[in-house]
């Protein structure tokens, strides 16, 4: 299909990327957990301000005990069913512990654990439900509705979900296609990053598949439908996603591995501590005493701080610097990770292409910039991403760039327009880069009588290019030629722009692995090829689909290994699901992508990956330091107890002691020089 413009064109504003799904958003306050969370939390600071402020006990005891009881009832609960089913987990002696300490006067205490508890399981809750909103989130991106072709060449509107497969449906231009197929007839371009990740709107053609949920350019396609809408490609990334997210194994912070026989440990303890000597004559107050305060001393508060205080001061050191990381178990995890592998588009590179080369032939008589002003005038009413390079480059150079008339733009094939009164035509060259595995054809410019070599087969349509014209363009590289009343002027090269910091963040992650990150694209074979030589890359997997992308991630972690994946686009959800670890590029990132992720590189900076690997790494350390910490304290205190006579006041302070330590142990990691640390030792390697 060809549109044609006669009018004299003004500039037209640069297309906002292809739109995300709508947001599904939970609000927070819509989760229960969250409420009695915030209950909880809004009593204790009432309490807590009370009892700072010198109120009496019976006044300030009232907020506290809301907040025991909105913090605590539900895990007391679950706590109580899991003894149901004969297991003890550490929710359930912390309200123990929580209570205890109230019994004791330390009614403060035991609200804050109460409070970091309910708190703590209202974000996990929330993290949850915003996943599944991301993945129903997901299905809108394919229309509602199509419209179908009969036999008897009428058209009617009909869902989505209604369609079969042989149905033929005719998309129009700008139109989201509505089912995975094959196109019959037409030509145009459909963005399918969505899908592949490819940067570029790619060529459709007579043969070619097209997915559900990607979007038409400026043709017209007749499309037979392949699969049905529940088998769509589309509607299979979800299923991944949802898939990756169930085998997954359990998440579990490092002391939860270790929290059921340390529940029941103490519970036994307790109870021994108060029966034996009752059994041995000692009068019940003082057992009664004895085995409070080896509660006390035993409770997991120091145990617990030991692991959560490094964590989340890493989470707020890393926040401070552009990464979210969703969870302390999030960034445990990151620490984990020995292998890394990576998309491509929007993550090794900027997903938008840029000119690299502007080469004028010798006999055209211009120069680079008036190559360049020229292709830029014929480019500037077109909408295509390329167009919108080379303007970008003309203007980048301050050159001036003349009005276009009788504007033509052919679907696949470039532009013609009239400029200073003659016709100018920008156009890809293809040129053959796969053997035998492609043929190449020549085709005519029906706008300009130009002739092209056309690569049939690849799978995207752009394919990595050899100018045809001068044979200097490199691989990987998508080559236009100018051309004026039909005589050849030079080519320009446009490739998708590398992150300046992508070779430095390869080579950092290697170091901190052992072994270098591979690279895992759906775009064609050489242009992963020159962005993996460019980034000092040899692993290189491409023109991979989601589910492909997944199993190369499942073939690295089969083998031992954990796998860090990070990446951008909807394409990429199910491998940040399946990954040990993943992180998403949030500038530009899907909605599915980020909610997916366990951490979100939010102001796009590629480098600040191995930074926060290797502060997950220390926070892990200094974890490890504070289970020995706290672990020195609770034995030398039980032992007190057990052997001689801990007072309660000093068992009190003991723990306390050790519980302060602990935390201001892990706090050390909010400090500037905890991150500058890793930054430095990034880049030396």
């Amino acid at each position: 299909m060809v549109c044609r413009v006669s009018a004299t064109l003004a500039p037209q504003p640069t297309p906002a990327r292809t739109p995300r799904a709508p947001r599904r958003r939970t609000r927070v306050l819509a989760l229960p957990e969250a409420r009695w969370a915030l209950a909880a939390l809004i009593a204790f600071l009432l309490g807590l301000a009370l009892d700072l402020g010198g109120a009496p006990g019976w006044v300030y005891g009232i907020p506290y005990t809301v907040a025991y009881v909105a913090g605590g009832w539900e895990p007391a609960l679950e706590g109580l069913r899991a003894l149901r089913e004969k297991t003890l987990d550490v929710d359930l002696l912390m309200i123990v512990a929580a209570l205890g300490a109230a019994a004791i006067g330390q009614v403060l205490d035991g609200a804050l654990l109460i409070v970091i508890f309910a708190t703590s399981g209202a974000l996990e809750a929330l993290a949850t439900a915003r996943t599944a909103d991301s993945v129903r989130g997901l299905l809108d991106l394919a229309p509602t509705t199509a419209t179908r072709i009969r036999d008897d060449g009428t058209e009617d509107t009909v869902p989505t979900a209604d369609l079969a497969v042989g149905d033929v449906l005719l998309i129009r231009p700008g139109e989201r296609i509505g089912a995975d197929g094959t196109v019959l007839d037409g030509v145009s371009e459909a963005d399918q990053a969505t899908i592949t990740g490819e940067p570029l709107p790619v060529v459709k053609r007579p043969g070619d598949e097209v997915y559900a949920g990607t979007l038409n350019g400026t043709g017209s396609l007749r499309v037979r439908v392949e699969r049905d809408p529940a088998d769509s490609v589309i509607a299979r990334i979800v299923t991944l996603v949802e898939e990756a997210s169930r085998t997954k194994a359990p998440t579990q912070l490092f002391i939860e591995k270790i929290e059921q026989r340390y529940a029941v440990g103490v519970v036994a303890a307790t109870l021994a501590v108060f029966g034996i000597p009752l059994l041995f004559g000692e009068a019940l107050t003082d057992a009664l005493l004895r085995a409070m305060t080896f509660m006390i001393v035993a409770s997991p508060c120091a145990v617990v701080l030991a692991t959560m205080p490094p964590l989340l001061s890493a989470i707020a050191n890393a926040g401070r610097h552009g990464v979210l990381v969703k969870s302390a178990v999030a960034m445990e995890r990151l620490g984990e990770i020995d292998t890394a592998a990576l998309d491509k588009t929007g993550t090794l590179t900027e997903g938008t292409p840029e000119v690299t080369a502007v080469r004028p032939l010798p006999d055209s008589g211009l120069d680079e910039d008036r190559l360049l002003a020229l292709a830029a005038a014929a480019e500037n009413p077109s909408e295509h991403p390329l167009a919108r390079a080379i303007v970008a480059a003309a203007r980048a150079r301050e050159l001036p760039i003349a009005v276009a008339e009788d504007f033509l733009a052919t679907p696949g094939e470039g532009v013609a327009a009239t400029v200073d009164g003659r016709r100018v035509t920008v156009g890809r060259v293809r040129d053959s880069v796969h053997g035998d595995r492609d043929s190449v054809c020549s085709s005519r410019d029906a706008a300009s009588g130009t002739t092209r070599a056309v690569v049939s087969g690849s799978r995207d349509g752009v394919s990595s290019s050899q100018d045809a014209t001068s044979g200097e363009h490199p691989r990987g590289t998508t080559v236009v030629t100018v051309t004026r009343d039909g005589i050849p002027l030079g080519t320009l090269a446009l490739t998708d722009r590398l992150r300046p910091d992508a070779p430095a963040t390869a080579a950092a992650l290697t170091a901190l692995t052992g072994t270098a990150p591979v690279l895992l694209t759906g775009d064609n074979a050489d242009t992963a090829a020159r962005v993996a030589e460019a980034t000092g890359l040899s692993d290189v997997r491409a023109e991979l689909l989601p589910e492909d992308k997944v199993k190369a991630v499942y073939e690295i972690q089969q083998t031992g290994r954990k796998v860090l994946f990070v990446g951008d686009g909807v394409n990429d959800a199910p491998a940040l699901a399946a990954a040990h670890s993943g992180v998403a590029m949030g500038r530009a990132g899907s909605d599915l992508a980020l909610e997916t992720a366990d951490a979100v590189v939010v102001r796009d900076e590629l480098a600040t990956v191995p930074a926060v690997v290797r502060l997950s790494r220390t926070a892990r350390r200094l974890v490890k330091q504070n289970l020995v910490i706290a672990g020195t304290f609770i034995t030398v205190l039980v032992v007190w107890d057990l052997v001689g006579h801990l007072p309660l006041p000093l068992g009190v302070a003991g723990h306390e002691g050790s519980t302060v330590l602990v935390g201001l142990n892990g706090l050390r990691l909010l400090r500037e020089s905890a991150w500058r640390s890793g930054t430095a030792q990034d880049s030396r390697g």
